[in-house]
């Protein structure tokens, strides 16, 4: 039986994307959890409903230009044509349908694993996708269940939400965000 490419999904709303997640997303291929990694870009997060969000072309966009010269991360819109608010096991099942030849894990936050009992059918994913935690804060590394790994990395202390209040108090994010989409920002106004 061949292989299967092991996938990362990377999901959230990426408003922006900044170093930290490409970081983190590069350290899990460079421990050779998977063999790529896709940024699922969420049109509309069921833990985030009420939220203002940028556009979900704009944020797909910014994705495309934080990766572009790393060929093993993919910007991904598969989520823009599911039912919404989107459903990680939704997602997950449906991307299993779609790419058969390949193996799907999960890459979440230590403080969404924290609210794992609280997703739409967390025990359903927990049973049949395996899933990578990585650090959001000092926590130390929480005992994990079988099928659950915790990516050892350094923490990244950059968030969307920072980035977009510098953003909007004209403060620079040089070195917060990639240089393109950092243009992207100015170019197009956004967050101010």
């Amino acid at each position: 039986m061949e292989q299967k490419i092991r996938t990362i999904i990377f999901g959230g709303s990426f408003d922006p994307i900044h170093v930290g997640h490409t970081a983190l997303a590069a350290e899990a291929l460079r421990q050779n959890l998977a063999d790529e990694v896709w940024f699922m870009v969420s049109p509309l997060n069921p833990h985030k409903q009420g939220q203002q969000l940028t556009p979900e072309e704009q944020r797909l966009e910014m994705v495309q230009l934080a990766i572009e010269d790393e060929p093993r991360f993919k910007a991904s819109d598969f989520e823009f044509t599911l039912p919404r608010p989107s459903y990680t096991l939704h997602t997950l099942q449906a991307l299993e349908a779609a790419y058969p030849e390949r193996e799907f894990l999960l890459l979440i936050g230590a403080d969404n694993w924290e609210k794992f009992d609280r997703w739409y059918r967390g025990d359903l994913i927990l049973e049949c996708y395996p899933i990578i935690v990585y650090p959001r804060g000092n926590e130390q590394q929480p005992l994990l269940p079988q099928g659950v790994k915790w990516l050892a990395s350094e923490l990244y202390d950059i968030s969307s939400t920072q980035i977009r209040e510098l953003v909007a108090s004209g403060a620079d994010i040089q070195g917060s965000v990639s240089q393109k989409v950092s243009e992207y920002i100015n170019k197009n106004r956004l967050y101010k």
